[in-house]
């Protein structure tokens, strides 16, 4: 079992930014993928980015070259680093964690893009 902790959402102005963490705990090991995924209201989870442990990333079109992903392995957490946000980036952030045939889902974070 792995639990999963964030933290950081809120509510910001457009073009301001916003830093995500996820802390996993529990039975995790190397060679996983950690990153976030995000839900508006109305539409599907979609990824937003995900990381390996060897540092290989994926990151949606939607948000390259605003959002920077990145994780500390020592401490077992992922971050997200989110700059030039935009209204449409408003959703519930959820973190990711896939290992082996296993994938865990943080609760959610709240992030609100609006003047």
């Amino acid at each position: 079992q792995v639990d999963l902790v964030e933290a950081g959402g809120g509510l910001v102005q457009p073009g301001g930014s916003l830093k995500l963490s996820c802390a996993a705990s529990g039975n995790i090991f190397f060679g996983n993928i950690m990153g976030w995924y995000r839900q508006a209201p109305g539409k599907e989870r979609e990824l937003v980015a995900t990381q390996t442990s060897g540092g290989s990333t994926n990151v949606a079109g939607s948000v390259a070259g605003r959002f920077t992903i990145s994780r500390d392995s020592l401490k077992n957490t992922v971050y997200l680093q989110m700059n030039r946000l935009k209204p449409e980036d408003s959703a519930v952030y959820y973190c990711y964690v896939k290992q082996a045939q296993d994938i865990y889902w943080g609760q959610g974070t709240q992030v609100t893009v609006s003047s």
